[in-house]
């Protein structure tokens, strides 16, 4: 059993954090000007990579210390400047009076995620039958965001549904922004041949983050997924991960299927929103 003690789930949450940074500076890099930005906040990252990003939010708060209403302020009127709501996704082993706070100051409660995890290494059983993964070049990359960018389109049916969603424009750019984030790999499956599917896995701290994966729908049940997830757990193991997480929205059949494959329910964040 994967146990969250609060040394490990910092541990994911500086992942998440350094992850979702890395991704605003490489939009600013690609679009000079744009106004992309990466705040540190009590422990975690306040990013802005663009309007309608996926990224723009507040993440890894809460594992090094209060939170400095001051500093809190200068992020505020950071988003403000953009007409962008500032959104904190808070871990429930973050400190406890940051919610407290937040909640004080007017941020309302919108959502829940799921972080999940298991132990690596992995052994890998054989690959479904006519499937190969192998890592996505530049270029692939076109191909790669049309199916990644399918899976976005196609959410899961069952659980707690996403407040969110997101044009394909935005999420083009912010997938390609965290392609240039260092550790981060692109999968490519094929069936017969044909593309079926897409994954992506980023490395960092001994963290392998499983990035989300899409089958394209003429593939689906026939082993793509469990191809994908497969190949990226073998990836982190040979990269020397000690352990391997999801996010998932509750109740859904992504977390219902990575459960299946020996993931485990670590914690859960809180989505908080305070309007611009």
């Amino acid at each position: 059993m994967l146990f969250a003690t609060t040394s490990l789930a910092a541990r994911i949450e500086r992942a998440e954090a350094r992850l979702v940074s890395d991704s605003a500076r490489a939009a600013e890099r690609r679009r000079p000007g744009a106004g992309s930005f990466a705040i540190e906040l009590a422990g975690g990252v306040a990013a802005f990579a663009g309007a309608g990003s996926p990224l723009n939010k507040v993440a890894g708060l809460g594992f090094a210390g209060a939170l400095d209403p001051r500093e809190l302020e200068a992020v505020e009127r950071a988003y403000a400047a953009h007409e962008t709501p500032v959104q904190v996704e808070l871990a429930c082993l973050a400190t406890p009076e940051i919610g407290a706070f937040l909640t004080r100051r007017g941020y309302a409660l919108v959502n829940f995620e799921n972080v999940l995890g298991r132990p690596l290494p992995f052994e890998p059983a054989a690959a479904a039958a006519g499937i190969s993964v192998s890592e996505c070049s530049d270029g692939d990359l076109a191909g790669w965001l049309d199916v990644a960018i399918a899976g976005f389109a196609s959410p899961d049916l069952e659980g707690v549904p996403s407040h969110e969603s997101f044009p394909r424009e935005a999420l083009e750019r912010t997938m390609a922004d965290m392609s240039q984030a260092s550790g981060f790999v692109r999968y490519l499956a094929r069936r017969e041949g044909q593309v079926a599917g897409a994954a992506s896995m980023r490395l960092f701290d001994g963290i392998a983050q499983l990035c989300g994966a899409a089958t394209l729908p003429e593939h689906r049940r026939r082993g793509v997924q469990g191809t994908l997830l497969a190949a990226r757990l073998a990836a982190a193991t040979r990269a020397g991960c000690d352990v391997a997480v999801v996010t998932t929205q509750p109740g859904s059949k992504s977390q219902e299927n990575v459960q299946k494959r020996g993931f485990e329910l670590l914690y859960t964040r809180a989505t908080l929103v305070k309007d611009s």
